[in-house]
Formats: C-alpha cells, structure tokens, sequence
C-alpha cells in the first residue's frame, strides 16, 4: 500500500506542463469527424446523445416546474433541498441519492452546486456502486441539459475510476472531455494513465486515447518542431503506456506509439529506450534496436546497468537470428564496459539529443525518433525489465548469465568453432574482473560434465597459448574425466603438458602418479560427481537449451520477417511479397509479426483490396495454429476492413474477437466509422437496393452501426 502511495506521489510530482495546445488542436481535429450524430456508450443503461456545441453549465440549471406548497406553508423542492443539503453535509450517500432522484423526478436537477457536492461525494467513494451511479449521473445531465460540467470535477470523477480499476468508464468520461477540449491538466492525465494502466483492457484504452489525443494534434499541425530538450511530462506519458504494451504482450500496440512519438516529436530517455527494446524484441526487428547501440554504448559508466534491458533482448536477438559472431561482439562489448573509459557527462550542460531512424536510414521521408540516451528521470514509477535471462546485472557490472553462456558454447561447437569460443573467453580473461576469470573455468568445468573433452582440452591449449592459463583445478578436472572414461591416452599426454608447462601443480596428487592410471574407477567417479554437482549450473543450462534449440527453418523465419518489414516500410510491396511467398515454398509457417509486417504496409498504401486477400491466408494458418489469435492483429484487420468499407469483414472479426473473449473498443471504431462512412446508406432502406450483394452490404452496414450505439 505505501510503496503504490509512494509511486502515486512521483506521478503527480513529475506531470506538471500544461499542454492545452495540444488539447485544443486534437480536439478540433476530432469535430472534424464526430458530430452530435455520435451517440458515446461509457454510462452504462444511460446512454446519451452528445451534442459537442453544447453550451456553459450555467445557473439555470434547475427546472422551471412551480414547486408544491404543503399544507403548513412550506414548498416541497425547499424540504427535498434541505435535505439533500443536510444528507451531503453528513456524507450519507444513501440519503443523498435517494433525495436526489426524489427531486429530479418532481423538479428537475438541483442548484448546481448541490449538483457539484453530490458528484464530489460520489467521486471520493470507493465502492464501484457509487462510482457507476455518478457516471449515470453525468450522462444524464448531458443527454437533458447538454450543457458541459466542470473540469475538476469530471477530473476527480475520471481520478477515482482509475484507481477503482474501471478503465472502460474512466476512458469514456476522457473521451468526453476530449470531445470538448478541456482534457485535465498532465499531471492530473497521468495520473488518471497510471491507474488505469494495470490492467489490459487499461492497456488498450490508454493507447487508444494517447493515439487520439496526440495523434489528431499530429495531424493538425503543419509545423513539426525538433527537441532541443527533454520534455519529461509527455516522456512520462508515453512511458508509462508503452511499459503496459510490453507487460501485457500488445507488442504491435507499442510499435504504432513509437511511431507517435516520432510523429509528435515526444523524445525518449533511457527508461524509453529499455521499453522500445522489449517491444522490438517481441517484433523480431534487430535492425531497428541495433540503431541504438552506438548511442547507448558511449553513455557514462553510471548509466550502463540501467540498459541491461536493451543488452538483454540485442544479444537475444542476435541468438534468434543464428548471428553468433553479432553475439560474440556484444559480450565482448558487455565485459568491455567494465574497463573501458567512458564519456564523461557535463551534468550542467543539457542532454545531448540524438536521432535514430525508424525504417531504413536511407529513406528521405522515414521516421525519426529523438533521444537522449544519457538523460535518466529519478522520479520512475516503473521497473523496466521483462524476464531478463541472458544479461544479468552483479555488483553494478553486467555479465552474462549461466543460460547465455550456454547458447554461445552450443552454436560454436555445432559450428566446429571451438578456436573462436576459445578467443572469446581469451578475450573475457584479460579484462581481470573475478567474473570474467571464473566465467572462462566455468565453460571449461561444463564442457568435461557434458563429455566434451576434447572441446575442454582445446579451450585449456587455447587460453595457454594467449598467456592466460586457468588454474590447476581446471587441468585436474579434465585429467580425472579422461582416467574415469579410460582415456589413459589422452590423460598421459596432459600429464606431459602438465610437465613442461609452467602451471603450478601439486606433485603429491596421486593422479599424477603413472602407476595409479588404472586404479582411478572409483576414486575418479567420486571427483567427477563432486565437479559436475559444483559446476552443474551451467551444464543443466546446456542440456536445456540444446532440448530448445531452434531449427534452421526458424532462424530463415526471423530473416524473412526482417526483410518483409524492411520492404513494407520502404513501400517495395513486390519485393515484399516475394519474400513471403518465398517463406511458403519453404515450408515455413509466417507469425504474427509476418502477417502484421505485411499489413502494416498495405494499411500505409490505402490497399484494403490486398488486405482481404491476406485475410485468406491468415484464416487458414489460425485453423491449425491457435498463437496466432492475437488481439493485436484483429484490432488492425479490423480497423483496415472499417476503412475499406469492407463491412462482411468487419463483422466477421468482431464475430471471432467476442468469440475469444477479446476487449472491443467501440469508441475508436465508431471514430473510425464516422470519419471515413458518415453518411453511408443514412437514407437508402433495403427495398431501395439493386441486387442481392446490395443488399447484403446495408444489412451489414446497419449491423454495425447498431453495435456501435450509432441507431
């Protein structure tokens, strides 16, 4: 409870800019589509009708009806007032809303500012009953007075949503607001994000409204400004729904935000670069993080560990696409940053600001992301890190992890590349941190548990030969696994190497007595068992990892992804397709990010024909393979079918989304709706039609307006 009061508090201590520019311009763009025609369902039973030229709430707001008198003189609105007054005064919210709807029903509503007290009250309960009621509350004056409410106190409302954990109402009343163009001040927004955030359907609708707010005010904009600082309110902003893409697994979610933010010009900081490299991780796009890299690596040696985030999911990816010398230079890398001098920063000069492409590097009108790669806000409410596996962080240094390691030793034997294993540890030795030196006796002390002796005896040769021997217990091991596999041989001519070597020995060990080679069955066993139990980790690791290893047909799968995402994004559809239709006669199944890549592209060309199409073949790659159901990838056919006018088909998903108990948001899609098919078959009726397709077309059409609240 302290520590979420305490996150709360830096929230609010870090919104502070007000940003009613932004407000006011999207929310002009957003009249530009929505009329009083839109009929917004985010009060439950009591929906209503709103009319955005509404006019002020005003003093007379209560009902023009002749009140009664009672038999001793005294009107019944003053009894019913009195005691509206006196129930809200005693903070009997039972009382006060039954006197409340007692007078509605005879009067009308109330003095506003009794109107404004009952709604304070019911704001600050935390019973969703109460909660719900001022919702239905707010929409009933809307649909009879249409007059606009306070800010404030539509603020607190929406406030008290968030942190009661009801996204979809709190989302509706910002919608409201937005409508308007009295949005709450940032701190307050972030506030409202922060609550409503932890949960997915939190997570949808916080993206949705994020991509409304900041993307109208885009569109709206003819100028778009480059950051000479860091603006940390909307970094925040941004930060804390792409923290909830990542969390939730909305990974196409959180790639359309980074585009806004490269849209909007919203720079990224340190936390946003970790949170970009989880989303980029999930997508298969190494390209896109690797951009990053030559920014990150030159930060001051005080800010590495807060990237062992994007070290993690860069060197998981160089793993997924086969890259093993990519891999070999990243812990290379990872380990230099332990000697290695770093640039100092000036903390009195301001960020310095970097730019990283989105797409190709080489194309004229991509998309470019603003950094500040050394900036690192203090005030996080969050903890960036997913699952981190490979890259671990001890005593404020990165290293490797017992799984990573494990991955490397694998692709380099498979490869018959135990030289180049060998010149990595080599070069891991001489950086002379503790971790380094015991990492190189760890891989050697796995490899004589899995059976690899000889693997071991080269790594040993190796690391001899470049000056930077292991110690004695390494040699010893690998001389008791070769007498206990009857390797008399082999352990004959490392006891010679032994010999003429300058590696200290104890030359009391009874094995390195010839006589005791052929007496070594048990004693060996016991030493062996005693090695295998100290160093097992990483051979449990090994043995796990070589039961997970990915076929060659997946890594081709993350190549053709990577190269149909490059396609798409430079608008080379053939090339495009080439490769997904070279990805079928391969026999490889296309994913998730396959198909989204794919979409992505034909959604940016406005070519829906070809989306339908597509639509085919992901349709018959969901019948045998359940993964790819994914949210994301409804919510985008969706969306492309409602624009194309392609309403069979819009139908059709929102059919298999409810059937997979997937959240709909049918605010955006009737946004959606209104801005692209206003007027669509308004005045034509199904007797009016010409043929059966016709026909079909308005039925469908009605369908959906009716689920939309738009009929």
């Amino acid at each position: 409870m302290a520590c979420s009061l305490r996150k709360a508090s830096a929230v609010c201590s870090i919104f502070r800019k007000s940003y009613s520019s932004i407000v006011v311009v999207a929310s002009h763009a957003f009249r530009l589509t929505c009329n009083s025609t839109c009929v917004p369902h985010y009060f439950g039973t009591e929906s209503s009708i709103y009319n955005p030229g509404g006019v002020m709430f005003s003093r007379q707001f209560c009902s023009s009806r002749e009140p009664e008198t009672l038999s001793w003189g005294v009107s019944s609105d003053i009894v019913l007032l009195g005691k509206l007054e006196s129930a809200l005064r005693n903070h009997n919210l039972e009382e006060a809303w039954e006197t409340y709807r007692d007078f509605k029903r005879l009067y009308g509503f109330p003095d506003p500012l009794l109107v404004d007290k009952l709604l304070t009250e019911l704001s600050y309960s935390s019973d969703s009953r109460w909660l719900k009621k001022a919702c239905n509350m707010v929409g009933s004056i809307l649909k009879e007075k249409r007059e606009l409410m306070r800010k404030e106190l539509l603020t607190k409302l929406c406030l008290s949503l968030g942190r009661a954990q009801m996204p979809v109402q709190a989302s509706s009343i910002l919608r409201l607001m937005f409508v308007k163009g009295i949005l709450p001040r940032i701190d307050m927004l972030g506030m409202i994000i922060f609550h409503m955030v932890k949960t997915d359907i939190g997570m949808i609708l916080s993206s949705n409204i994020l991509i409304e707010i900041y993307g109208n005010s885009q569109r709206l904009t003819s100028k778009k400004s480059t950051c000479t600082e860091l603006n940390k309110y909307d970094t925040l902003l941004f930060n804390l729904v792409l923290d909830a893409c990542a969390r939730f697994g909305s990974s196409n979610k959180g790639h359309q935000i980074i585009e806004l933010m490269t849209q909007v010009g919203v720079a990224a900081d340190a936390h946003t670069i970790s949170i970009i490299s989880l989303i980029h991780e999930m997508n298969g796009m190494r390209d896109e993080l690797k951009k990053f890299k030559k920014h990150i690596d030159r930060v001051s040696a005080s800010l590495v560990s807060n990237y062992q985030q994007f070290y993690e999911s860069l060197l998981s990816l160089h793993f997924k696409f086969n890259d093993i010398d990519a891999a070999s230079d990243l812990v290379q890398d990872i380990y230099g940053f332990q000697v290695l001098h770093h640039e100092q920063i000036d903390k009195t000069q301001p960020p310095k600001l970097c730019i990283v492409a989105i797409g190709s590097d080489n194309l004229r009108m991509g998309l470019k992301l603003q950094i500040f790669p050394h900036s690192l806000s203090r005030e996080s409410v969050f903890y960036v890190g997913r699952n981190q596996v490979l890259v671990v962080n001890k005593n404020g240094k990165l290293v490797l992890s017992n799984r990573a390691l494990a991955r490397l030793i694998i692709q380099y034997k498979k490869s018959g590349r135990t030289d180049d294993l060998s010149k990595l540890l080599c070069s891991i030795q001489k950086k002379g941190s503790v971790e380094s030196s015991r990492m190189c006796s760890d891989v050697v002390a796995a490899c004589i548990c899995m059976g690899w002796l000889e693997t071991a005896h080269d790594i040993l040769d190796d690391l001899y030969s470049e000056g930077s021997p292991l110690n004695t217990s390494s040699y010893m091991s690998l001389l008791t696994a070769y007498c206990n596999n009857n390797k008399l041989r082999e352990a004959e001519a490392l006891l010679k190497q032994l010999r003429k070597s300058d590696v200290v020995i104890n030359a009391s060990d009874p094995l390195l007595a010839p006589a005791s080679m052929c007496e070594l069955e048990n004693g060996s066993k016991n030493k062996k068992e005693l090695v295998c139990v100290e160093k097992g980790e990483l051979a449990y690791h090994i043995v796990e990892e070589m039961r997970a290893e990915e076929n060659d047909a997946s890594f081709m799968m993350h190549d053709l992804n990577s190269s149909i995402y490059f396609f798409m994004k430079a608008h080379m559809v053939e090339d495009a397709v080439r490769a997904y239709r070279k990805m079928q006669a391969m026999k490889i199944h296309p994913t998730v990010s396959t198909f989204m890549n794919l979409l992505n592209g034909y959604s940016s060309l406005g070519m829906y024909r070809e989306i339908t199409i597509l639509w085919g073949d992901i349709k018959r790659n969901m019948e045998s393979r359940k993964n790819l159901s994914t949210r994301d990838l409804y919510e985008f056919l969706l969306l492309n079918f409602l624009r194309g006018g392609y309403f069979h088909r819009v139908m059709e998903v929102i059919g298999l989304m409810k059937e997979n108990g997937m959240y709909l948001d049918k605010w955006m899609y009737r946004r959606e709706f209104l801005k692209y098919h206003k007027g669509l078959y308004l005045r034509i009726k199904v007797s009016d039609a010409t043929n059966d397709k016709q026909i079909q077309r308005i039925e469908h059409v009605r369908r959906f307006r009716k689920w939309v609240g738009l009929d």
